[in-house]
């Protein structure tokens, strides 16, 4: 005698058994501060327990490699706290830092096999870790998070092409000065919040290895910008832009003083 038929479990009853299993992974995405920042806003609440599931929380110190190019793509992160650098290296060690990750910022998309760029923390850097099998299976089932993704890829395309004419068309003052506007606009001081003061975990040697200058030239330049009153230093590793205007007509080649 065949036994009755099951009733269907409706994806209502899916989504609160998955909350009841895994409620700290659900609790870490709906009080993640970063959230709107990054490609998770794409994910609506009711399905954010999928991508709470979908992903690890890591917390790396300092000088952790995140990334080492050329090896498999077999993970991608999306930074939620601290700053990572990225490079480019050479047969020989030489390497250039290409750009600095910070909150938001979603790592490791390639269409390749492997990964064209290598990443390191800067500062201790908390990210969210997804596995390819696992991202796959979330842009299949969420277009929108497929979209969202898009709109990263097409930023960085745009930073990309910021940071060819930095390094070929801009001295040095319209160097230094364009990096911190940068990071003023899209990165401002994470532990404070205030208007105007720009974190800067990096070193100057990072700093100098981005720009295309030499350490020397970074520090003068920028000792410089203290005293026109454009910039002043303040306490963790961050400045303060007493003026923007001045900033940015310096970084856009309208301003030599």
């Amino acid at each position: 005698m065949s036994s009755a038929p099951q009733p269907r479990t409706s994806p209502a009853s899916m989504r609160r058994r998955l909350v009841i299993n895994g409620g700290e992974d659900m609790h870490r995405c709906l009080v993640c501060e970063i959230r709107d920042q990054s490609v998770c806003r794409a994910i609506d609440d009711e399905d954010l327990v999928v991508l709470a599931k979908s992903s690890k929380q890591l917390s790396l110190p300092p000088n952790t490699t995140l990334i080492e190019e050329g090896s498999p793509a077999t993970a991608f992160f999306n930074v939620t706290a601290g700053t990572v650098k990225l490079f480019k290296s050479l047969p020989d060690g030489r390497r250039q830092i290409t750009g600095f990750a910070d909150v938001g910022h979603f790592l490791g998309l390639t269409n390749a096999g492997t990964y064209s760029f290598g990443a390191e923390t800067v500062d201790t850097v908390q990210v969210c870790r997804f596995m390819r099998p696992q991202l796959e299976t979330l842009l299949a089932d969420y277009p929108q998070f497929e979209r969202r993704l898009l709109a990263e890829v097409t930023d960085e395309l745009a930073e990309a092409q910021e940071q060819m004419l930095l390094l070929g068309r801009k001295t040095a003052r319209e160097r230094v000065a364009s990096f911190l506007l940068a990071r003023m606009i899209h990165r401002p001081c994470q532990t404070t919040g205030e208007e105007n003061r720009v974190s800067l975990p990096m070193t100057r040697v990072d700093i100098a290895d981005y720009l295309g200058l030499t350490i020397e030239t970074v520090s003068r330049t920028i000792s410089a910008l203290r005293r026109d009153h454009i910039i002043t230093g303040t306490d963790h590793h961050g400045i303060r832009v007493l003026s923007p205007s001045r900033l940015r007509g310096l970084a856009s080649g309208q301003e030599n003083a």
